[in-house]
């Protein structure tokens, strides 16, 4: 590997120059000219969820210009808020390093932690403070809704065991499961499947999904990284099933058991693997 290229100094100003230029009101770019906070929001999560996957395929390339567009992100956001007499670029930056050297005193200051697990719970109990300080004391309050669901699930979770709200062994939370599935058993009308699709299931179903996030938290198991990884793996499994058709079949047209015996296959072939 080569040596690695130093910043160069004042590329995060002409970064912000040229997010300022895309801006000006005569001159600027006609599109990014009428963008607000909530149009660039959904921009804003999805570079967050591309810089995940270039981390999960463990491609540096693009990592490095996902990071980059997220980055963007972040200029884009502060511009806006520049322009309406919010904040600064600046100040964004300010705020996080203050608050990572409030948060690292084992750092930055005198204090010693014993190890890892010690820090997380500084961590958190500094975070405490902070909502209690901005009166935002409630145990739960801060976790944001715009989380994808399972991940907020997690957060909420966790912020609830801090304080005592949950099980010690993960036998009650294999309980848990089996009874939120039993109700969902129980509202199902009765007759065939195409006539049960839209009765009135999704919370006993949403329950069931918070159960199972719960499971995946007992065992240090990120639900979203799960997910994905499922998804990865179904993905690359029915992709197995179409290559392994006859020439010329249609899999619409191809019969559910045939399809099963095929995906058994794909499972079996990767296993020997």
């Amino acid at each position: 590997m080569g040596k690695a290229k130093p910043p160069e100094p004042g590329e995060i100003s002409r970064l912000l120059e040229v997010m300022r230029r895309l801006r000006d009101p005569k001159d600027g770019c006609p599109w990014d000219r009428e963008q607000d906070f909530k149009s660039i929001a959904p921009y804003t999560i999805e570079e967050a969820y591309e810089v995940a996957e270039a981390i999960d395929k463990n491609d540096m390339a693009a990592l490095q210009d996902e990071l980059g567009d997220l980055l963007l992100q972040v200029v884009y956001h502060a511009q806006i808020a520049a322009e309406r007499g919010h904040f600064t670029f600046a100040d964004v930056v300010a705020g996080v390093s203050e608050k990572m050297i409030r948060r690292h005193p084992h750092v930055f200051g005198e204090v010693t932690v014993a190890d890892a697990k010690a820090q997380t719970e500084a961590w958190e109990a500094e975070k405490a403070r902070e909502r209690q300080k901005n009166k935002r004391g409630g145990v739960l309050d801060g976790v944001a809704h715009a989380l994808p669901a399972l991940l907020r699930a997690e957060k909420l979770q966790k912020r609830a065991a801090r304080v005592g709200f949950d099980w010690d062994e993960i036998e009650p939370v294999f309980d848990k499961i089996a009874e939120e599935i039993a109700e969902i058993r129980a509202e199902l009308p009765p007759g065939p499947l195409a006539e049960r699709q839209n009765s009135p299931l999704a919370e006993e179903i949403g329950d069931l999904f918070f159960a199972c996030v719960n499971l995946s938290r007992h065992f240090a198991v990120d639900s979203e990284t799960a997910l994905r990884m499922a998804n990865v793996k179904f993905e690359r499994r029915f992709a197995g099933i179409e290559a392994r058709l006859p020439a010329g079949a249609a899999i619409e047209a191809t019969p559910l058991e045939q399809l099963e015996a095929l995906w058994e296959r794909v499972k079996k072939e990767e296993k020997d693997e």
